[in-house]
């Protein structure tokens, strides 16, 4: 479907292998419910590498691109828990981005996402949107999303960020590919993606590119069926 606000937080980080069972615990259990719980924050999904690096990518769809730069968020940033101050020190190869959305359309989730670290200028949105139409219409595909990174925004010195162990990478654009099946997104990547980034007028290397299977997601209006 298509994402549900105009701001999207995308990240992807790799885990020390020994604090990997605390990552997925404390994600699902304190941090995504953490996240969605601020103002502006309506959906996250945490998604696990079948191809590609890093191992983990997730992202949080909000109202606004302002929403991810608010006093609110920067507040829960600035006061990290300790249990997160225990998983976020062992985070590995993290890229953060701050987004707004360029194009979104879909209907439904896919239980598969690829995803495309994009650099360039790109096209105006009018045409963006016609390059990815074609995309949109493979079989198995059900959803395309393509994010404008603001690589100016989230470079606030927080103590979460301090917590990692280097800088946060980010990127100039991300392609965001949902699909039922695995396959069909095998197919887009191995076969359909350097004619999407020439319509696109956009680069991404191979190492930019992933294949994640969704293990997690919550929207807000989720959070009052905790018990």
């Amino acid at each position: 479907m298509a994402l549900a606000g105009r701001g999207v937080l995308a990240i992807w980080n790799g885990i020390a292998e020994e604090a990997e069972a605390d990552f997925l615990s404390w994600h699902v259990r304190e941090h995504i419910p953490e996240r969605v719980a601020v103002p502006g924050f309506l959906r996250g999904r945490r998604y696990v590498a079948l191809r590609g690096a890093p191992r983990y990518f997730n992202f949080y769809e909000t109202t606004s691109p302002a929403d991810l730069s608010a006093p609110d968020y920067l507040a829960r940033l600035d006061r990290p828990s300790d249990w997160t101050k225990r998983v976020v020190r062992h985070f590995r190869d993290t890229s953060r981005t701050v987004c707004s959305v360029a194009v979104s359309s879909g209907l439904g989730d896919g239980a598969f996402i690829a995803t495309l670290r994009m650099e360039g200028d790109g096209r105006d949105t009018e045409t963006l949107a016609r390059a990815l139409a074609p995309l949109g219409r493979r079989d198995g595909i059900v959803g395309v999303h393509l994010l404008r990174g603001d690589e100016a925004a989230g470079g606030q010195a927080t103590a979460e960020k301090a917590l990692r162990d280097a800088p946060d990478s980010t990127a100039s654009w991300v392609l965001l590919v949902e699909g039922v099946e695995a396959a069909a997104l095998e197919s887009f990547l191995d076969e359909g993606v350097e004619e999407v980034c020439e319509a696109l007028a956009l680069s991404c290397p191979e190492r930019e590119r992933g294949l994640y299977r969704l293990q997690y997601g919550l929207a807000r209006d989720q959070l009052g069926a905790r018990d």
